[in-house]
């Protein structure tokens, strides 16, 4: 199968909602219980269209359908869809402040195939060419396997709430880029 990657546009919105959806609900239930998940996905995890208006959320399609997607950001959220409170907007500096590498999700049928570095790659070029030589994100656990194959070092484990006295474990990753 031909996979194409391009810009995610607002038209995107609800292929993405329902790719994010299944890709939480399947590919991290080896890691997190059924709760945590549908607790993230009500904040944590979801469409971020401040990425999209921002041009840098990407998607990948094969046969006509989104099965890949991911972004980064020059701006200082670092996780959550556009329904997550704590969000802040505000411009990073290319100087002192990381890039934020940011909601990547992959279809449950279509994972393993090189989709996730790809994007990922994408993002990484990106965010080089703005003039970062860092980057940082906030990997699912079933992400750090992606982000530390290519060369995101953990920098310890957070614990976020998500509603109903249920909280799902993150691990921050950083990553130097060579300018």
């Amino acid at each position: 199968m031909e996979y194409v990657l391009r810009q995610a546009t607002l038209d995107d919105r609800p292929a993405l909602e329902l790719l994010i959806a299944r890709s939480a609900r399947e590919l991290s239930a080896n890691d997190y219980e059924p709760e945590q998940v549908e607790g993230a996905l009500r904040g944590a995890f979801g469409v971020d269209t401040q990425l999209i208006a921002d041009e840098t959320y990407f998607v990948v399609a094969g046969d006509g359908k989104i099965v890949g997607c991911g972004g980064w950001s020059y701006r200082r959220t670092l996780f959550g869809g556009d329904n997550r409170a704590q969000r802040d907007s505000a411009m990073l500096d290319p100087e002192a402040d990381s890039a934020k590498i940011r909601a990547f999700f992959v279809d449950p049928d279509h994972a393993r195939k090189g989709i996730g570095s790809r994007l990922l790659e994408r993002c990484e070029t990106e965010a080089r060419l703005r003039g970062f030589s860092r980057l940082e994100l906030m990997s699912t656990l079933p992400g750090v396997r992606l982000y530390a194959a290519r060369g995101y070092v953990p920098t310890g484990h957070v614990r976020y709430d998500v509603g109903a006295g249920v909280s799902i474990e993150f691990v921050p990753m950083l990553k130097e880029i060579p300018k």
